[in-house]
């Protein structure tokens, strides 16, 4: 017999018709917005597979949108995510790609900040309103937001992990889950940390002045 939590069951806080289409895709979108640094000045959004086909008719180009402007599923000014974008001064491009997938529900979200740096980021909404990011600025990864999660953008090199799991001990932060994703040895990588509680502001800059590796540091 199969087991459900309240989730499964009720569905997840959101405005739109789609748990997949609409809340996943808004997720999406403010994860992005998250591990861009909440400073959008261009978004670009590449939808493939079903959020390609039948997209338009569940919303999801505006809750992609509304993400990217910091909204979160539940937020009543989804629908007017476009308009929205426009008020604020955001560039907004959308393209419906053919291209095979992986999963069915995969988007694109490429934001362009004020100081045109570019954050590339991929994802695929996987049912319920739940999410998998797996893709950051081309390197691929693998983690869904449902923990506290810090991103952060190091060089592969010796002591880094061990340096920042310190940290993290000393503030009494307890490590969930952890991985590291890089391109090969001694260049670019992601320390991906899932966490059980929210790390603060001040241990998030305790890590990025303690060394010099360490080129960015996010929290989702």
């Amino acid at each position: 017999m199969s087991n459900y939590s309240a989730f499964d069951i009720i569905g997840p806080r959101m405005i739109g018709p789609s748990s997949s289409h609409t809340a996943g895709a808004a997720r999406l979108g403010y994860m992005a917005w998250k591990i861009a640094g909440g400073n959008v000045k261009r978004a670009e959004l590449t939808l493939y597979g079903s959020f390609a086909k039948t997209g338009r008719g569940h919303g999801t180009d505006k809750a992609l949108a509304a993400g990217v402007l910091g909204m979160e599923p539940d937020d009543e000014r989804l629908r007017y995510s476009m308009l929205l974008m426009q008020e604020a001064g955001v560039e907004l491009v959308i393209q419906y790609s053919d291209e095979d997938v992986d999963e069915p529900n995969t988007a694109r979200i490429r934001i362009t900040d004020s100081k045109g740096e570019v954050t590339d980021v991929v994802g695929s909404s996987i049912g319920g309103g739940s999410i998998v990011i797996t893709e950051i600025n081309g390197l691929k990864v693998e983690f869904s937001g449902e923990y506290p999660t810090l991103i952060i953008r190091q060089r592969d090199v010796p002591g880094v992990i061990n340096g920042v799991t310190s940290i993290l001990a000393r503030e009494q932060i307890n490590v969930a889950f952890m991985r590291v994703f890089r391109h090969q040895k001694s260049n670019e990588a992601y320390m991906i940390i899932e966490t059980d509680t929210q790390v603060p502001e001040r241990t998030k800059q305790l890590i990025l002045d303690w060394c010099p590796e360490i080129s960015e540091v996010r929290s989702v």
